[in-house]
């Protein structure tokens, strides 16, 4: 059995509309809700050189 309500109430808390929902592809719906990759180590450090806390 498909989760749709569980499916149906992330989509909304990531604030898609239930119209746009339903109109979704799997695949459209999988890059969605699927974790992004971890950084990797260099990536992340580019982004620390690029935004660096500020200092107080």
């Amino acid at each position: 059995m498909i989760p749709w309500r569980a499916w149906l109430a992330l989509a909304l808390s990531l604030g898609l509309a239930p119209e746009a929902f339903w109109r979704l592809s799997v695949r459209e719906w999988r890059a969605l809700t699927r974790a992004p990759a971890p950084l990797s180590r260099t990536d992340l450090e580019a982004l620390m050189r690029a935004y660096p806390d500020a200092r107080t």
